[in-house]
């Protein structure tokens, strides 16, 4: 493809969104390091982190997005290998979860998301039984696969991200709203099963949640982590701290940041730490950007004609935006805290590469919308082939 058209058919409004937030979650990583008192060593890797994010984008973005078709049941297999890997390693903070590579560390369910997408998205390309109940079930397996060894880590923020990403690529495909709707109320009724299957620490977050902290607590135990998030937000305010500092406004001991600092503030907290530097003002620009993304990969999503790269973008944006949702739903007590990070924000380099790679290949959709295979869009002509 000319580089020309390539140019002209790429949302440009989605790349400056992301570089935004990339920018805005080194800035946040340096407030927390400061707040901390850490050498300063985090927005330094994660400065390099984002280079080669933008990097790992224009990679993703430049061949046809359909090479990766053939390799998409192989993606996920990997994945799941890894998934087991992760098992026979060292546990970190009690958890299996990163492979060592050298000083790097590496998370497989970062490439398990993606590969799951993959993977759903070139099932539902060549078949219409999803408009049956029973066309369900391989798409149900396939996302309980990992998302069983995920919950196993245990990392059960990751694991509820997947099946809200499979329900978006079920009905892009062509499922019927009421088949989601039985399937979802069996998966309501084996919630006591999967209580039975987690963790002590993961069934404490969500008592924590259930039974919240007043202001004028001090909880050392399980819910000092939900407590510690809501006095940090409380604390910057609507403008947050760096307007107040700018205004030569004197911020009262009781009232520092640091005294109510919230724990894991680079990564899982990170949007507490935007909020209290910036202010509500702040936190809700960020968000902004977030429903640029959202919005215009939809919008590639509509103007695709290909089933597969329809279903790819579907899944990629439902990604970013179920986890932005459940990040910022713990942070405010509506959801028990787990270990989620902010898509492009949060510290760590796996993440953000898996997230500049789901946008690379947006991107990529985005530049090729000329793999028609039907005058309308692929949801139309499937049911129309049902009835």
């Amino acid at each position: 493809m000319k580089p020309a058209l390539l140019a002209a058919r790429i949302p440009w409004s989605m790349v400056v969104a992301a570089m935004l937030l990339m920018a805005a979650g080194c800035v946040a990583i340096h407030r927390a390091e400061v707040l901390s008192e850490a050498g300063g060593h985090l927005v330094r890797q994660q400065m390099m982190w984002m280079v080669l994010a933008v990097i790992s984008m224009i990679v993703f973005a430049l061949p046809s997005y359909r090479l990766l078709l053939r390799y998409s049941y192989a993606a996920l297999a990997v994945a799941i290998v890894l998934l087991v890997a992760v098992y026979f390693t060292t546990p970190i903070n009690g958890a299996h979860r990163w492979l060592r590579l050298g000083p790097i560390g590496v998370q497989p369910s970062d490439l398990a998301k993606l590969a799951l997408v993959m993977a759903l998205a070139r099932w539902l390309t060549y078949r219409d039984n999803s408009l049956r109940l029973s066309g369900l079930i391989v798409p149900l397996l396939l996302t309980l696969a990992p998302m069983a060894l995920i919950l196993r880590e245990p990392d059960l923020g990751t694991a509820l991200v997947l099946p809200p990403v499979t329900a978006a690529m079920l009905l892009a495909a062509g499922a019927r709203p009421r088949h989601l709707a039985v399937v979802g109320l069996l998966a309501a009724l084996a919630a006591p099963l999967l209580w039975t299957e987690m963790s002590r620490e993961q069934k404490s977050r969500v008592t924590a949640m259930l039974t919240p902290s007043r202001a004028t607590d001090d909880p050392t135990d399980d819910q000092f982590h939900l407590h510690r998030a809501k006095q940090t937000l409380s604390v910057g305010g609507v403008w947050g701290s760096w307007l107040r500092e700018r205004r030569g406004e004197t911020i009262p001991a009781d009232d520092a940041p640091a005294t109510f600092l919230v724990p894991a503030p680079a990564t899982d907290s990170i949007a507490c730490i935007v909020a209290e530097r910036f202010g509500l003002w702040g936190l809700g620009l960020l968000l902004s950007f977030y429903a640029i993304l959202v919005g215009r990969g939809l919008a590639v999503a509509r103007a695709t004609q290909e089933p597969y790269g329809r279903l790819l973008c579907v899944g990629f944006i439902s990604l970013i935006a179920v986890q932005v949702l459940i990040n910022t739903a713990m942070m405010v007590g509506l959801l028990p805290i787990t270990g989620i990070s902010l898509p492009l924000v949060s510290y760590g380099g796996s993440g953000l590469l898996a997230s500049a790679a789901a946008l690379g290949l947006i991107l990529n959709i985005a530049a090729r919308p000329g793999f028609e295979v039907a005058g309308e869009p692929f949801r139309v002509v499937e049911v129309r082939k049902a009835a």
